[in-house]
């Protein structure tokens, strides 16, 4: 059921203390390879982050700017900065100089908390805009939160923290739009919403238990990867293991076998490349019971090869920030490959046209969703807030189809789709044939107008096999190798679909380039085609 918080409510409460005070501070929280933490130790760590922001000059509804691994520090600083009030930001930590300055500018964070390694680059950038002094923004102090000044004066600080009692309403953390149509967008998401979808999604729909342990393949600066990995195990009592390595099948494979994780959040890319490298059937995943995937759509044939394999439920489904988190999903024993599954309790979708009326079962149209996780809207951008958020309902942009058995399958973002020849097409129903093909990994397509101005699929593809690949130091594929492939996926995609759907060019590449968030940037592709 939708949640309905009392008049004065904040999550770091109802995810954190109030495990205290149910008697669970003794149990596991956070799983790292050094060691666990309990709920009271995190609690603990949390206070005295927020008591040593609070000493920094940090006020409620102040943004607090995290660029952190997960670990420890991390949950610590997401607990610390709700506990007195203040709004969490996280950023990735690996983003570029020019992107660190935007962010800067763009959030006017008050202060950034970084670890050692990324300390010099976020500093640097730092530094220089209030060189410039041309009326850029950067954070007034830096904490780098494994440095000895940090450590010394968390030692040194007290453990207790009373929280600060916010209204549901009142902002709590910042999540960011992919950025694959133009700069990241901040979506200013609420106390209650955060809290909403916990009771809707991770109790209702995936049954969180405190016998959980989580594993995420996202970091938890992604708000997939916020609530699966760490609010929805901590809601329920459960356990999470964090990492910060960067992700790879190995790394991840090894991580399943060291915290032995009951739940796996995973998204498409890990998926195919778990598969792709082999030997999972050498390797012990017998402590998972399911595991999620969402972030990009899941193609059948990736799906399918999941569960010939690792034989372990894979739960689809679909949500955004601006309604945070999955309100669409497949359930536990109840999967349905190519699919996002139903509707999530507590939330109503539909599918309109142009002029906002439903479309019969079957056709494509607009996704609207309405529900209690709804966003205050972005930040600093009203007219999209205004294109996007319509009364009760949020108009994402992608475009879904619902089935008469009330299943919902996922066909693309509307500005990918595209008119071929007078007629709809997919980027995803391409994608999922060339996916289905044995000699590719990953696939991407989008619209390129021709000479004559008429659009056309053109596709980018990484092979399967190492022998077909391009050289580590080259964009595409020597010309006989990429030839050769696109030849055999041009007739793979023409005995499978409609003529007009077989990709005009295929480039044969070595990666695809990446959001922020690490989805497909499908700009960049488009510019490039």
């Amino acid at each position: 059921m939708p949640f309905d918080p009392p008049d004065r409510f904040n999550i770091a409460d109802y995810f954190l203390t109030d495990r205290l005070a149910e008697g669970r501070a003794d149990r596991t929280a956070v799983l790292t390879a050094d060691r666990a933490y309990t709920y009271a130790e995190i609690d603990e760590l949390a206070n005295r982050y927020g008591n040593l922001l609070l000493r920094s000059g940090v006020r409620p509804e102040e943004r607090v700017l995290m660029a952190l691994p997960d670990g420890p520090e991390i949950v610590a600083a997401i607990f610390g900065t709700l506990k007195i009030g203040a709004v969490v930001v996280m950023l990735n930590p690996h983003l570029r100089p020019d992107e660190i300055e935007y962010f800067y500018d763009y959030t006017g964070g008050a202060v950034l908390l970084v670890d050692g390694d990324r300390a010099p680059f976020f500093r640097k950038v730092a530094e220089d805009v209030k060189a410039a002094g041309a009326g850029g923004r950067a954070p007034r102090d830096v904490f780098v939160v494994d440095g000895p000044a940090w450590l010394e004066r968390l030692d040194a600080t007290p453990p207790d923290l009373e929280t600060v009692q916010t209204h549901p309403d009142d902002a709590a953390i910042w999540l960011f739009s992919g950025g694959t149509t133009g700069r990241p967008k901040a979506v200013v998401q609420t106390h209650a919403s955060f809290a909403n979808t916990t009771e809707c999604y991770a109790r209702e729909v995936i049954g969180y238990t405190e016998d959980d342990i989580t594993l995420s393949v996202p970091k938890l600066f992604f708000g997939y990867a916020t609530g699966s990995n760490l609010f929805f195990p901590f809601a329920a009592g459960g356990a999470t293991a964090l990492f910060g390595d960067r992700c790879t099948p190995d790394v991840l494979l090894d991580a399943i076998e060291r915290f032995r994780p009951t739940i796996l959040v995973n998204v498409p890319t890990m998926i195919q490349q778990m598969l792709a490298a082999g030997g999972l059937e050498d390797r012990d995943l017998s402590s998972l019971r399911l595991a999620t995937s969402a972030g990009e759509a899941l193609p059948a044939e990736l799906h399918a090869r999941w569960n010939e394999v690792v034989g372990v439920d894979l739960l689809d489904g679909l949500g955004t920030a601006e309604m945070w988190h999955i309100f669409l999903s497949n359930r536990p024993g109840d999967v349905h490959p190519g699919t996002l599954g139903r509707e999530v309790p507590g939330f109503e979708v539909r599918v309109r046209d142009d002029e906002a009326r439903d479309v019969p079962d079957g056709e494509v149209g607009w996704l609207w969703v309405r529900g209690a996780s709804r966003a205050l809207g972005y930040w600093r951008a009203s007219r999209k807030t205004a294109e996007a958020f319509r009364g009760e309902w949020y108009v994402s942009g992608d475009m879904i189809v619902r089935q008469p058995d009330g299943i919902f399958r996922y066909c693309g973002r509307g500005d990918d789709m595209l008119k071929v020849k007078g007629k709809w097409l997919s980027p995803k129903e391409v994608e999922n044939c060339l996916v289905g093909h044995p000699g590719v990994a990953e696939a991407a397509v989008v619209g390129a107008e021709n000479d004559e101005g008429l659009v056309r699929p053109v596709a980018w593809v990484i092979p399967s096999s190492p022998d077909r690949r391009p050289a580590a130091d080259s964009l595409e594929a020597t010309a006989d190798a990429a030839a050769a492939l696109a030849d055999e996926l041009r007739a793979h995609v023409a005995s499978t679909l409609a003529s007009y759907k077989a990709p005009a060019v295929i480039h044969v590449v070595t990666e695809l380039p990446r959001t922020h968030l690490g989805k497909i940037d499908r700009g960049k592709l488009r510019r490039l085609s």
